[in-house]
């Protein structure tokens, strides 16, 4: 367990990374050695999300973990597609963001489907403790550290002590998302339109279309990445139960590849005309600026009236109306514009529409349009 002055170091020091405006590997590569110092690990694993479907968008694996990726594809079927206490997506919604799994079970991790059929047999872990990255009601992303057979289970104090990052840790991957990629590679030349993967009831790829290897490609980034099916499979397990209707909303998930653009990814469940059921259809496409609006204005962390502001200022609407609608006066529209400004790291309107509308988008204008109705 760690000591109150050690935790309180490591939990200083990740609020400060959190606040240096790195971009996601150098952050979490940072904050989650710093860890270590406090709640010693073995292999941890921190995923990125969709704040709005909590759908994972990205992996990244460290200590005994890096480098093996042979198993995430069935990861991200087993983890969206089950639910126990300790998922990711119950963790979303859980009075407390951190959980370990022994607490839990109460000593018997078999209980956990996870545990006693994916990571003991695979990698024999004993233990594991997760923590959501929560700004509010917004996940940004999770972490899963492990511990073996010769390792003590985390404790509550540790659990506590996680927890307590919940906050750093959704500011920190907020910032990365936003961060330009200048040494970025260009994104590799598709054809244009979606690309479409086929995934069969055995959980293996039965098809894919002829740029979607392309595609998968750019899902992967950083050193530590893990195999770059896996936001796909984490679709494949959310679209199941969709499909058994445990949950109403399709999935789907925005994705930021290592080239710095924003792909849309769907999933939904097919029907064979003989009734066989379990096949997923994934569809990967660019997205269109208003598609990703919502996720980057979330990731400036807005309140909700800057937010109403910048809602109208995005409609062109002036101060004098932005007063009138919001009940407000102009001056106080003036101090929330300079707020958001503030956080947007723009000094007006003008660079305000650009940085949320056209940031990844201006560079290509010019060029024809595509398939898809954008620009190729």
């Amino acid at each position: 367990m760690p000591s109150g002055l050690t935790a309180a170091r490591v939990r200083q020091d990740i609020d400060v990374v959190a606040r240096a405006g790195l971009d996601l590997d150098n952050f979490l590569a940072e904050s989650v050695e710093s860890i270590s110092r406090a709640v010693p690990w073995v292999a941890a694993c921190i995923a990125t999300h969709d704040p709005s479907t909590h759908l994972l968008t990205s992996a990244r694996k460290y200590g005994h973990l890096r480098d093996r990726n042979t198993h995430d594809h069935e990861f991200g079927i087993i983890e969206y597609g089950t639910v126990e206490p300790t998922a990711f997506t119950e963790l979303a919604a859980a009075d407390s963001p951190a959980a370990g799994v022994h607490l839990v079970t109460e000593g018997d991790i078999e209980r956990s489907g996870r545990m006693g059929n994916f990571m003991k047999p695979h990698f024999a872990f004993a233990d594991e403790a997760r923590l959501v990255f929560r700004d509010g009601r917004q996940v940004w992303g999770a972490l899963a550290l492990f511990r073996g057979g010769d390792d003590r289970p985390f404790d509550q104090r540790e659990v506590d002590f996680l927890a307590s990052l919940s906050s750093p840790f959704a500011q920190g991957v907020r910032t990365g998302v936003l961060s330009r990629l200048i040494d970025a590679p260009p994104p590799p030349a598709v054809r244009g339109g979606p690309a479409v993967v086929v995934v069969g009831a055995d959980d293996e790829i039965v098809s894919m279309s002829l740029d979607a290897e392309a595609r998968l490609s750019e899902l992967v980034e950083g050193e530590a990445a893990g195999d770059p099916v896996t936001p796909v499979s984490s679709l494949v397990g959310a679209a199941r139960r969709y499909a058994r209707g445990e949950t109403t909303v399709p999935p789907r998930s925005r994705v930021r590849t290592r080239s710095g653009m924003w792909l849309v990814l769907h999933a939904g469940p097919l029907l064979s005309r003989d009734g066989r059921q379990g096949d997923v259809v994934i569809t990967i496409e660019e997205a269109r600026p208003p598609e990703i609006v919502g996720l980057v204005v979330a990731a400036f962390g807005l309140t909700a009236r800057e937010r109403d502001v910048t809602q109208l200022v995005l409609q062109g609407v002036d101060t004098k109306e932005v007063a009138a609608t919001l009940h407000l006066s102009t001056y106080t529209v003036q101090d929330h514009l300079k707020a958001v400004f503030e956080k947007a790291g723009v000094r007006s309107r003008r660079e305000l529409i650009a940085r949320i509308y056209f940031d990844q988008y201006v560079p290509r204008m010019g060029a024809e349009l595509g398939p898809s109705g954008w620009f190729a």
